[in-house]
């Protein structure tokens, strides 16, 4: 990267370096030289000034990227894609570059939200890949987008289950599916933390923690879960 670039410049002179010292303590997977320390308002400012742009569509071709930012700002680019066919295309070619969960997780094309099921199969390969932030973006997909009554099927939580990985935000990913989709579908997602075997120990453990951190689950079940937190292995 040669310091004259346009969009490496742009970014340069946004940065804030107290916000770059909180921020490098979030990301360990980063490199600390590669944050600037821009705060995601601003960057998303700019992804509305460059979208459509040449400059934007050679951008979205140039992988990989040095700066934590320029990542950051290839995702807000994404969202602003016109359809889910290119968004789909555009977040194949970028998330085997992605190296942290922040990237990842606020990565979050409005275009899903009208065309769920334009996404489920690229959901279903993204989760094969061996990137491990590849398959972080699928899990946290179904858990945004394929939780609601007349958009959940079995299959989805029996497809988290199956996943195993040593990264570990992989298996964050799972946990946090798991407790998200409790609120969201008891019935169906129960099992999997209460039977032995259905997660793996470490996902399972983490999962009922998640679940007892949030608001959204009901005292009785809550109740339930403190007793079995109290019978799990320490993982």
């Amino acid at each position: 990267m040669t310091p004259d670039r346009p969009i490496p410049a742009a970014l340069r002179a946004m940065a804030d370096p107290a916000y770059r010292e909180f921020q490098r303590r979030l990301m360990p997977t980063v490199p600390p030289e590669r944050v600037l320390g821009v705060r995601t308002p601003a960057l998303r400012q700019f992804a509305r000034q460059l979208a459509g742009t040449p400059e934007a569509e050679r951008f979205l071709h140039t992988l990989p990227h040095e700066l934590y930012e320029e990542n950051n700002l290839h995702g807000f680019l994404i969202e602003r894609l016109p359809d889910a066919e290119a968004v789909i295309a555009a977040l194949d070619r970028f998330l085997p570059y992605v190296d942290n969960w922040a990237t990842c997780d606020m990565t979050a094309p409005p275009v899903f939200r009208c065309r769920p099921a334009a996404l489920l199969p690229a959901v279903r390969r993204w989760m094969a890949q061996p990137e491990p932030y590849a398959v972080r973006y699928g899990i946290v997909q179904l858990m945004r987008h394929y939780l609601a009554p007349g958009v959940f099927a079995p299959a989805y939580p029996a497809a988290v289950a199956a996943v195993r990985s040593e990264a570990y935000y992989v298996r964050m990913a799972c946990a946090w599916y798991f407790a998200t989709a409790l609120a969201e579908q008891p019935a169906a997602i129960l099992p999997y933390l209460t039977e032995d075997g259905a997660l793996e120990p470490w996902v399972r453990r983490k999962a009922v923690q998640k679940a007892l951190e949030s608001r959204r689950i009901p005292a009785a079940l809550a109740a339930r879960l403190r007793a079995l937190r109290r019978e799990l292995p320490p993982v």
